[in-house]
């Protein structure tokens, strides 16, 4: 069961961001929104710096395309947002939580992101957003899957119609070139004011009652067409996308110091964040071979592999779900097209959409899909197999 289904819905959002930030047990916590997942890698070196500057030295890729700085420094949440500030990734500190925006990793779809995020931030109601409140903008039909709130899907070639998608789901409005921002900023405001309207505080549009066809009355939109069945959001594979585009994983979603360096080195002007906690890197020269233990072969046993932080860095969890999961992983468990998440507790954070083998910690080992096991590993390749 994701996060969200168990979470306590009766407060206000407390998703962390840059400045506010949340206290885990090895430190603060700062979430980067990165809209559309890309750094100009002076952006990239700056968040690296600032981790060895202030936090852990280290960075987390998160499944909406994000970073996070774990173990900062009590007090040093100003001095972090003045460095995120000059290098331009804090456009705004009343709306930097609800930047929450996913474009297709190897699309062309950043200049819509950057509009629609500047739109966002300049309509002052819209602070108001959730943090978990998530926009997909789609031209390759990878991301519409991730089940955001709001999205946009291509469909046709550019210059065409988007499809509208309230809750990951086609609407059957299509929505013009020209119009898909506006529609996009009236269908979050529609969210606001039918969760007013209700009277609760819900997180996510499928939280309202009959959340995505109330919204859809609010924007009075033509129905032109029928809908269609969006289709499941599958990892990129790691290795070269095209001549000169090549995908990187980072092993369990996190890059020490060493291996941010790396991608610096291998970068051309920009890197880009994917939800499957990987980074496409584009203008990379034909034949180029990436170290420090980062992921470029399909094949690796890391590809697809999830975990939350665990201990120590939660005090929620109940296992160092990391090193376990990497001990497992350095057995050279059998490559497989299953991803695997593990979790330190029931609430499973960091968990991707879609279908995935789940490892939950517990307090006497591990379940796999909830069943308790006493062979982890055993348990693991059933699943992978049969799943």
């Amino acid at each position: 069961m994701p996060a969200d289904a168990t979470a306590d819905r009766s407060r206000r959002d407390a998703c962390p961001g840059a400045v506010t930030v949340h206290r885990a047990a090895d430190g603060g916590l700062a979430r980067i929104r990165v809209p559309g997942g890309t750094l100009t890698k002076a952006q990239f070196k700056a968040v690296l710096t600032a981790s060895a500057a202030f936090g852990d030295g280290q960075l987390e890729l998160t499944s909406r395309a994000n970073i996070q700085i774990r173990g900062l420094l009590a007090g040093a949440e100003a001095r972090l947002a003045e460095r995120l500030c000059a290098a331009g990734l804090l456009p705004s500190v009343s709306h930097e939580r609800v930047r929450n925006i996913i474009a297709s990793p190897l699309g062309g779809d950043q200049p819509l992101v950057d509009e629609l995020d500047r739109e966002l931030c300049s309509w002052p109601e819209l602070a108001d957003l959730p943090g978990r409140f998530l926009v997909t903008i789609d031209s390759r039909g990878d991301v519409s899957g991730l089940g955001g709130d709001v999205g946009l899907a291509r469909v046709g070639p550019v210059g065409t119609d988007w499809a509208l998608l309230l809750a990951g789901q086609d609407t059957g409005v299509r929505v013009p070139e020209s119009q898909t921002v506006t529609t996009v900023i009236a269908a979050a405001q529609a969210f606001l004011v039918e969760r007013a309207q209700q009277g609760c505080a819900a997180w996510r549009l499928t939280e309202l009652v009959e959340g995505p066809q109330r919204v859809l009355r609010r924007l009075a939109l033509p129905i032109t067409r029928h809908r269609v069945e969006v289709r499941p959001s599958l990892p990129l594979a790691t290795g070269f996308a095209g001549p000169r585009t090549l995908v990187v994983g980072a092993p369990l979603g996190r890059l020490d110091a060493a291996q941010g360096s790396e991608l610096l080195r291998v970068a051309g002007s920009t890197l880009r964040l994917t939800p499957w906690r990987s980074i496409v890197l584009g203008d990379v020269a034909p034949g180029t071979v990436v170290g420090r233990d980062l992921i470029t072969d399909p094949r690796s046993p890391w590809h697809g592999v999830t975990s939350c932080a665990g201990m120590p860095g939660c005090v929620k969890s109940l296992a160092d779900v990391r090193a376990d999961a990497a001990a497992w992983l350095r057995a050279e468990p059998e490559p497989s097209s299953r991803r695997v998440h593990w979790a330190g507790c029931s609430r499973r954070c960091g968990r991707p959409q879609g279908e995935v083998v789940d490892v939950v910690a517990t307090a006497g080992g591990y379940e796999v899909d909830d069943k308790y096991t006493v062979d982890t590993a055993a348990a693991l390749a059933v699943a992978r197999r049969d799943k």
